[in-house]
């Protein structure tokens, strides 16, 4: 959230806390319909209020919002009911009395979990941005990051409601605070925000900076690759640890590994480029044309001998009221004084520094 985040950071922040809070509740009493429906739509709610609070597209956010969020997510749920159905039911690998896991995975089903739908899912999630990315007054790389962040927690946020239906419609569950506590963090919360700041990046590539979109160039094809890999690396992990042998570890170890990734993605997004004269800061969000300037180097005063005409006051050429000057001692001092005076009227020979404190006190 890069454009309100410099001046309201505490806004999102309070409201992301209380979506985990109510999602988690309910999970620890067994809820999960409530949970799920939370931890679905609560990243992508808070965006898209995000979005109107900012005002980032005037008087058109409800299109924008619609292509990029609405179109995403018809195209996920059919995505996901499909590969979901050609997976087959995964559950969570459970031990024998001798010790042995009841399940494995298989390599047909492994491939389709790490490659084919990372790959196919990052397609879906480009369409709709870049359908908007290529209009001039959305040709931006804020606005291109925006974009696939929205088109990512859409994606995320059905593919949630689609995988977990059962959760959904089941009403309570039995007491399993761990499972259902860590299962609810990795979808509702760690998946979303490695989805959109993936697809972020992709479609920022796109965007470019300056005037014009960038369009399909060898960044904006590393940038999906580069998404593609984060998603792999994830949906690989998931799948391969749901066979542990116990659910709740396998979901703990889900969210570590995904926070991994998560960690990665957001240190690649604070890497972009920023274009010159810039509003915003996208590390940050700080709006830049409002930064303290820098500060100039500061060098100590350089102390020197005031003559018998000068004042010691910087400014004044002549002693103020109350200024005696100084009597030297003997005549070592006289030659000391008439030397620097020399020093003084040949203007070559004095010390840069002196030179500086006098620009900087408005003396010539």
């Amino acid at each position: 959230m890069p454009r309100g985040a410099g001046q309201r950071p505490q806004t999102y922040r309070i409201a992301l806390t209380i979506a985990i809070i109510v999602a988690l509740i309910a999970a620890i009493f067994g809820a999960m319909p409530i949970a799920v429906l939370v931890a679905a739509f609560a990243v992508p709610v808070v965006y898209i209020v995000y979005i109107y609070d900012v005002n980032l597209w005037e008087d058109e956010p409800v299109i924008v919002t619609g292509l990029a969020f609405l179109l995403t997510g018809a195209l996920t749920v059919g995505l996901t009911i499909l590969w979901t159905y050609l997976r087959g039911p995964v559950p969570y690998g459970t031990t024998t009395y001798e010790g042995s896991l009841s399940a494995a995975p298989t390599v047909s089903t492994f491939l389709l979990v790490a490659l084919v739908v990372p790959i196919v899912g990052e397609v879906i999630r480009q369409i709709g941005p870049l359908l908007l990315a290529i209009r001039p007054e959305f040709d931006d790389l804020m606005d291109g990051l925006t974009f696939g962040v929205i088109s990512g927690v859409s994606y995320s946020c059905f593919d949630t409601l689609v995988r977990h239906w059962d959760l959904l419609t089941g009403g309570l569950q039995g007491s399993d605070p761990g499972l259902w506590v860590s299962l609810i963090f990795l979808e509702g919360f760690v998946k979303p925000m490695i989805i959109g700041t993936a697809s972020g990046i992709a479609v920022a590539e796109f965007s470019g900076l300056g005037r014009g979109y960038d369009g399909f160039t060898p960044r904006y094809f590393r940038g999906v690759g580069e998404a593609i890999l984060a998603n792999a690396a994830y949906q690989a992990g998931t799948y391969l640890f749901s066979f542990v042998g116990d659910a709740t570890l396998g979901v703990v170890l889900s969210i570590l590994w995904g926070l991994i990734i998560l960690a990665i993605l957001i240190l690649r997004v604070r890497k972009m480029p920023l274009l010159d004269h810039a509003a915003f800061c996208n590390a940050c969000g700080t709006a830049v044309r409002v930064q303290t300037k820098a500060s100039r180097p500061k060098v100590g005063a350089v102390l020197t001998t005031a003559g018998p005409e000068e004042s010691i006051v910087p400014g004044f050429d002549t002693p103020v009221a109350g200024e005696q000057p100084a009597a030297p001692a003997d005549d070592a001092a006289h030659a000391a004084s008439d030397e620097t005076a020399i020093h003084d009227e040949s203007g070559g020979s004095r010390d840069p520094r002196d030179r500086f404190y006098d620009e900087e006190e408005g003396r010539s």
